[in-house]
């Protein structure tokens, strides 16, 4: 069977590899046709060499021809529309409709087109300029960067197409893309559309890269790769502290999404107002996508009483009628397993689920655990243990105090969310929760889930270890996602003309905002 062709320095050639792999239906859980290839080393390194070249040939480039690719990617992608979401519908079982086509694919073509405006308009690179002392400052490109692709987003954080991507050659850097092995044929559609776009905008040809695997030796050798700028990774804690071990030591900067509980507070009020409305809302945020989301609720914290009971016994209800979805992969099917298994063994209770499902594929049962607040409060950390997919845990506190105290025990996270009662009557209490809970999220939610992740320049898609890497960064949200693949240029005493456009005295772009002189300005200076 012919193995898949890997994008190389502007070229699709023939791997070297010894080693290939399949993606597998999940659905069927039956192995797809196309056999892909395990970069070995000596195609990295070619890689890598190719990204450096470009990098160089870049030095300088203007915003705008970033944009213009961009541009032309996402139009190149909705040309392939149909392909993309038919492949992606058999490599992750995830529904063409909604999901793909009318969900997924237009985030991914406007987060490009975000990023493209950004890019061209240029107030992203912060420009500082102090006239009397003669020194700017504006973040510029980083180097190469190697993008890192997760198993539950094969569009909008696609290694070659999603919000990593974006940022990176808005900041004005090659990518160098790793696939993930849940979805290669769907990422190879995307690196198509790119070298399409790249050669139409006559960007260099190490520009945007394309390997599928590396053995994990490798993939560390690439990330801490001299000649490599930064990293982005999503995916697994397990892979990415092993990803961010090797770029520490080099010194590379690596950016992290590792794992996230994303915790409910649900006050006593609240309920007591409007159980029936909540428990709908968080079974529809909880089993979307069979859970298989970065801010999937995956903790509730209820006070003690009868609400808590019947809403318990509501949710349960509505898990039991629902129907057990697709897992991207039997990795997945085990991971999830064994961490219900591990939050059953560190002191929870099972309410419903926690197996395999009949389906012909890859699925568990919708699953959901119980365990009181002061047995999570003796073992935070393996209770906080996350379970991948579609369940969730409630911790049960007797007092208000208590119910403020889980906050405290948090690792961080994406996201965290409070229902309180929409006339006040639970403000005293929420005063106790929010400013600990604050501390502990990326995202702070009220009367609202968190599954969705709005591609705003306000949001912030990051948090505290181990949610990501580091608390600063948001991976959704340009132009503030750009920063990760920047560095911060200072010009001393540089002569005007030769200062890059932005830091001239002519403005180079009406609408770019300039520091100057401790003020915010569109206006021109004078040397």
């Amino acid at each position: 069977m012919q193995i898949q062709p890997v994008l190389i320095n502007g070229q699709w050639i023939t791997s070297t590899a010894s080693k290939t792999f399949q993606a597998v239906n999940p659905a069927t859980a039956e192995a797809l046709e196309s056999q892909f290839p395990v970069s070995p080393w000596d195609e990295i390194e070619s890689a890598v060499q190719a990204a450096s070249a470009a990098s160089k040939e870049m030095r300088g480039w203007s915003g705008e021809r970033y944009a213009a690719f961009l541009e032309a990617y996402a139009e190149e992608i909705e040309k392939r529309a149909d392909a993309l979401v038919e492949t992606a519908n058999q490599e992750t079982g995830y529904p063409e409709s909604p999901r793909l086509r009318d969900g997924e694919l237009p985030r991914t073509t406007n987060q490009l087109r975000q990023a493209a405006t950004h890019a061209r308009e240029g107030s992203w690179a912060q420009p500082i300029i102090d006239t009397g002392a003669g020194i700017g400052s504006l973040f510029g490109p980083i180097g190469p960067v190697a993008v890192f692709g997760p198993n539950n987003f094969p569009f909008a954080f696609n290694s070659i197409a999603g919000g990593d991507f974006a940022a990176a050659v808005a900041a004005g850097n090659p990518v160098i893309a790793k696939g993930h092995s849940s979805h290669p044929k769907t990422t190879q559609i995307f690196a198509e559309a790119a070298d399409a776009a790249a050669k139409a905008t006559n960007m260099p040809a190490g520009f945007i890269q394309l390997i599928y695997r590396t053995s994990h030796e490798d993939g560390c050798r690439l990330v801490s790769h001299p000649l490599m700028g930064a990293i982005g990774y999503t995916g697994g804690r397990s892979a990415g502290l092993t990803i961010k071990e090797a770029a520490d030591k080099a010194g590379k900067p690596v950016y992290l999404e590792l794992s996230s509980i994303n915790p409910v507070f649900i006050l006593p009020e609240a309920l007591t107002e409007r159980s029936a409305e909540i428990a709908e809302e968080f079974k529809g945020s909880c089993l979307m996508g069979t859970g298989q989301f970065c801010t999937n609720p995956g903790m509730v914290a209820l006070k003690a009483g009868e609400d808590a009971d019947a809403f318990i016994e509501q949710v349960k209800q509505k898990f039991e009628a629902a129907p057990a979805g697709i897992l991207l992969g039997e990795g997945v099917q085990k991971g999830f397993l064994s961490g219900i298994a591990a939050i059953q063994t560190a002191g929870a209770t099972l309410v419903t689920g926690g197996s395999a499902s009949d389906n012909p594929g890859f699925s568990c049962a919708n699953t959901l655990l119980k365990v009181s607040a002061s047995q999570f409060i003796e073992n935070p950390e393996a209770l906080q243990e996350e379970a991948f997919g579609n369940a969730s845990l409630f911790v049960v506190a007797e007092s208000d105090e208590e119910l403020a105290q889980i906050a405290e025990y948090l690792e961080g996270n994406l996201t965290g969310c409070i229902y309180s009662h929409t006339g006040g009557k639970d403000d005293s209490l929420y005063e106790q929760v929010a400013p600990a809970l604050r501390q502990k999220v990326g995202r702070l939610l009220n009367d609202k889930m968190p599954t969705g992740v709005a591609v705003s320049p306000a949001m912030n898609h990051g948090g505290p270890f181990p949610s990501t890497g580091h608390p600063v960064f948001t991976s959704v949200g340009i132009p503030a996602a750009i920063h990760r693949f920047s560095m911060l240029q200072c010009y001393d005493n540089v002569r005007s003309h030769r200062l890059p456009e932005s830091l001239q005295p002519k403005n180079p772009n009406s609408d770019m905002w300039r520091y100057i002189d401790g003020m915010y300005t569109q206006s021109d200076y004078d040397a």
